[in-house]
């Protein structure tokens, strides 16, 4: 007879399970940010420039590709093989990338490692769904929350250290022990966690039309981002691809027996606003991590570390802000008040960033301060009120899509800020001024840094009086659609969560 009681882990295993899952989270998010800095280093081993934005691109795209399937996968098998597939699959990329030998080899081995971080952090925050009661999670998804802002404070400075005193190739050994520690933690804890009794059916044509769709679009999107212009034949091409393509998996997946992703689910008009919410927040967030160590380098002529630095008051606040919306969120019931207020914050503290100067080191970094704990209020409470929405089979398929929803705005995010600063720089007379052509090399800004770097003295100084005048509008333009995340907190509907009581088993 199966044992009813199974999901309600005891405190102390709830509280090991826990390290395991964190652990996960942090390699995963860990290795968004670590790579950035060792780009220049890896290009002058593989003395190929063609593909080297493909070596963060690629596993962005990969993982982001990889979650809505885990979700699904660990709906119908069971969370707990998939989270040590998952994990499995990361360590032994991450020791193929430590050993390549050219670019190519690099960029498979690192789409190898996004597949096996999306099952990390996918199937982490259902685990979570699946043993503690709604009231309760948001505690629990706050310190996953903490775990991305230490990875992406960790990641550029371990980073920078390990390429300066090592080499390149410790970036990625470093998961070996990581992950195999990871992996031993998870198999020893994650036991007794709830296993589906539903026959699986697999729905592999909206898995190959999903896989499809989405790298289109994550590939055009990324295109962009890179400087190739919206009209230009190769990103229509990849657009027209995934709006043809996902209208397909669409029509799919309203007449599939087991759907890879229920429409159903987007009939649920909590759970789609919770996915507008982290959009935008994740849009927000992924830019400005990008964007504003470009903006003190350039504006401040500072070097890649303080640059690193300069991002610690921002991912200082996100555990800030998802500890304390965790806590509220367990005590009240109601997790619209901490979206909102996070909502309402965010483009009041991108605002002031614009208007303050990276020089004012205090003022910068209490707007900044204010963002990191802006977004921390919302990635936890919006993940919590779509598990909320839906129902306990549905829990891991609407965790994935929360996922894919934020992955897709930290991409899109990343995309049209770097868009629109070439943009920007070409109207100014930044190209001009610094005699020669703006070509983006992804989104690292080394074209930018190069040229700026390249100009003699009193051209510098206007160059950098230049370039704080276009970040400034910048910022604007990103507080501008900041908003659109504000309106979907303000139509949520304001929800009591489930309790423990009225858990559904």
């Amino acid at each position: 007879m199966t044992n009813l009681n199974q999901p309600d882990t005891p405190k102390p295993a709830i509280r090991s399970v826990l390290i395991a899952l964190m652990l996960a989270i942090f390699l995963g998010a860990l290795d968004q940010t670590i790579v950035a800095v060792s780009m220049p280093a890896i290009s002058a081993q593989f003395k190929d420039v063609s593909l080297l934005a493909w070596v963060i691109s690629g596993y962005m795209v990969a993982m982001t590709v990889a979650v809505p399937i885990y979700g699904k996968l660990g709906d119908l098998y069971g969370r707990r093989r998939l989270m040590l597939f998952g994990m499995g699959l990361f360590t032994l990329a991450s020791l193929f990338c430590g050993l390549a030998q050219s670019m190519e080899q690099l960029v498979l081995a690192r789409i190898f490692q996004g597949i096996g971080a999306g099952g990390m952090i996918s199937v982490s925050q259902a685990i979570i769904g699946d043993i503690v009661p709604p009231r309760e999670r948001g505690r629990y998804q706050g310190y996953f929350s903490s775990m991305y802002a230490v990875a992406s404070v960790a990641g550029p400075v371990l980073g920078g250290y390990m390429t300066e005193y090592l080499s390149w190739r410790w970036v990625f050994l470093i998961n070996l022990p990581l992950g195999l520690g990871a992996w031993l933690v998870a198999h020893r804890t994650l036991v007794g966690l709830p296993v589906p009794q539903r026959k699986p059916i697999i729905d592999y044509v909206g898995t190959l039309l999903m896989i499809i769709g989405l790298t289109a679009l994550l590939l055009g999107i990324t295109e962009v981002g890179q400087g190739h212009a919206w009209r230009s034949a190769e990103v229509l091409g990849l657009l027209a691809c995934s709006v043809v393509v996902l209208g397909l998996f669409v029509w799919h997946e309203r007449r599939a027996r087991e759907p890879l992703l229920p429409m159903h689910l987007f009939a649920n008009r909590n759970a789609v606003l919770c996915w507008c919410t982290i959009f935008f927040t994740s849009f927000q967030a992924i830019s400005l991590i990008v964007l504003m160590p470009l903006r003190f380098q350039s504006v401040t002529g500072a070097g890649a570390d303080s640059a690193a630095l300069h991002l610690l008051p921002l991912a200082i606040g996100l555990p800030i802000g998802a500890y304390f919306a965790g806590r509220r969120t367990s005590v009240t019931g109601r997790y619209k008040p901490m979206i909102l207020t996070g909502a309402v914050l965010m483009p009041v503290s991108i605002l002031g960033m614009a208007l303050s100067p990276p020089q004012a080191f205090v003022l910068s970094s209490l707007f900044m301060l204010l963002s990191g704990i802006a977004s921390g209020m919302q990635f936890p409470t919006s993940l919590v009120g779509t598990q909320n929405a839906v129902d306990q089979r549905d829990i891991g398929v609407a965790t994935s899509t929360t996922n894919l929803f934020r992955s897709l705005g930290g991409a899109v995010g990343v995309a049209m800020m770097s868009a629109l600063l070439l943009a920007l720089l070409q109207d100014s007379g930044f190209a001009h001024l610094a005699g020669s052509s703006m070509v983006a090399e992804g989104s690292s800004g080394n074209v930018l840094l190069d040229g700026l770097n390249a100009a003699p003295g009193e051209a510098q100084n206007a160059l950098r009086a230049e370039l704080l005048l276009t970040f400034r509008h910048l910022l604007m333009v990103s507080a501008a659609v900041s908003l659109l995340g504000l309106a979907a907190a303000i139509v949520m509907p304001n929800r009591v969560l489930r309790g423990r009581e009225d858990k559904v088993r």
